[in-house]
């Protein structure tokens, strides 16, 4: 694979993700956290302000990544933006889990450990509150409830799914230590860890 940072430019700050794929285009001022990864054809683009995309956070597939005119794009920490999702010029919180073909527009705020379902529109300035299930166009919340473990273990398999993938291996959910990792992820989070 090519050095992603030799790619990018100077403006992308890359804290060791953990996979980026060749086909991902980033431009102007970015930040990929640690064990982040970036799947084919994602865009990004942050001519002004900036996007930052949290620890272990997965952008999927078809992902386009964009600022608004006046607001960066924030990104928190395992979250999951999944494929053909955009994203401009929004924020959202850690644990989150942004579903197929979603669009997130200007000043958006999706509070932590909350879903935005498949399809849906979350419109220009709409705060959804932490602990959420919102969906539709324009999308409103329609169900309010903790999913910080689910979102957790999400962007857990993309994590270490993003791993293998980097070492070549793209078959990982066949391996005993894959599950075993998982197993573990799952009983510190139910442990409180």
């Amino acid at each position: 694979m090519n050095d992603p940072q030799k790619r990018f430019g100077p403006g992308v700050v890359l804290d060791n993700p953990a996979f980026i794929h060749d086909t991902a285009l980033v431009y102007g001022h970015v930040h990929i956290g640690e064990g982040a990864s970036l799947w084919p054809y994602v865009v990004i683009r942050s001519e002004m302000h900036e996007v930052r995309i949290g620890r272990r956070t997965n952008i999927q597939d078809f992902v386009m990544i964009h600022v608004g005119n006046t607001t960066p794009t924030i990104i928190g920490a395992n979250c999951s933006i999944t494929h053909h999702c955009t994203i401009h010029g929004a924020e959202i919180g850690d644990n989150c889990l942004i579903g197929i073909n979603a669009t997130l527009m200007d000043g958006a705020k999706i509070g932590a450990n909350s879903i935005v379902a498949g399809h849906s529109i979350v419109t220009e300035g709409t705060v959804i509150p932490e602990n959420s299930i919102a969906a539709g166009s324009p999308a409103r919340v329609i169900k309010t409830r903790d999913n910080r473990v689910a979102n957790i273990m999400n962007a857990a398999f993309y994590f270490e799914n993003a791993k293998a993938y980097a070492r070549g291996d793209h078959r990982i959910t066949d391996r005993d230590e894959f599950r075993q990792v998982m197993a573990a992820e799952l009983q510190a989070l139910a442990s409180g860890n």
